[in-house]
């Protein structure tokens, strides 16, 4: 019974550190999601940007057809880089991004973006993050586009 006390204290004691480091954890994963998704691919398409925020083997899993396939972050960058190159001119769209969840446990971490385009609701995204020594990565994303 003693014993179960003290791990009671200790709990109560090491809760709110807990959830206060896992607040500042979903900050951080936010502002990562914000910079390297919504202003590096949405906003200012930056591949330098993508390449901070996400991890070198991150894949996209993208749904056609009944059938999946994965892109990896070179592949995705490579198609906005020739994009941008055929139609230099393109206008910048309006980008607004919600975040419904940021979910952080430990070193992974899960994200919803809402995401507009110039008012229209474009994609809902599911980003997976993992926390690496030198900060926190997107690994992988899944999407529906609206478009």
């Amino acid at each position: 019974m003693q014993h179960a006390r003290r791990l009671l204290a200790l709990a109560l004691v090491l809760a709110p550190a807990i959830a206060a480091a896992q607040s500042a954890d979903a900050d951080v994963v936010e502002a990562v999601v914000r910079s390297a998704y919504v202003e590096g691919v949405h906003a200012n398409p930056d591949a330098a940007r993508m390449r901070q925020g996400f991890s070198p083997d991150f894949r996209m899993l993208v749904l056609r057809d009944g059938k999946m396939t994965a892109v990896t972050l070179e592949e995705w960058i490579g198609r906005m880089e020739a994009s941008r190159k055929q139609n230099p001119n393109a206008p910048k769209p309006s980008v607004r991004a919600e975040f419904p969840i940021v979910d952080v446990t430990a070193n992974e971490a899960v994200v919803k973006v809402e995401l507009y385009r110039d008012g229209q609701h474009a994609f809902t995204d599911l980003l997976l993050l993992y926390k690496f020594p030198d900060g926190w990565k997107i690994v992988s994303k899944i999407f529906q586009s609206y478009s």
